[in-house]
């Protein structure tokens, strides 16, 4: 369905996301193909679209960072997934196939010069849940990590 509205496919990305234990937020290191990086964000549990609080950081390579990572504040889960990355404009799709849980679609407006209002990354949201046929009964609170850590299935 993307492909017809000519969205950009940027490849299929076996990512392993492994979280961290943090006080606030939450802290991945992502080890993909096409996207690695380390990741802070905070964001509501909440079905619907939510507003994320997002720091990146693409380290070079990921073997030390990880070790370091574990040994100063523990694995707290480790989600595995495929990933079909697309992009229409300023808006990230993730296709998501995670082991374990299932299959996914993440939509993410991206403010890339902090000039967008909120309602407007929300109305774009919109237009694209309608598009794909998300229904409201289809979105989820959590993380795949939380999902994985409460032992759910989708």
């Amino acid at each position: 369905m993307l492909e017809a509205k000519n969205a950009d496919f940027r490849g299929v990305d076996h990512q392993v996301d492994t979280y961290f234990r943090v006080p606030g937020g939450r802290l991945k290191l992502r080890q993909g193909n096409i996207e690695t990086a380390l990741i802070h964000y905070r964001r509501d549990n909440q079905a619907g679209p939510k507003r994320s609080e997002v720091l990146l950081y693409h380290p070079v390579e990921t073997p030390d960072l990880k070790a370091i990572l574990k040994k100063a504040l523990g694995i707290l889960t480790v989600v595995d997934k495929y990933r079909h990355i697309y992009f229409i404009d300023n808006v990230k799709f993730h296709v998501d196939e995670v082991k374990g849980l299932g299959a996914f679609c993440e939509i993410e407006v991206i403010d890339k010069n902090g000039s967008m209002e909120e309602a407007e990354m929300h109305k774009q949201c919109a237009r694209y849940l309608d598009y794909l046929n998300i229904e409201e009964d289809d979105l989820i609170e959590v993380s795949y990590s939380d999902l994985i850590i409460n032992g759910a299935e989708k």
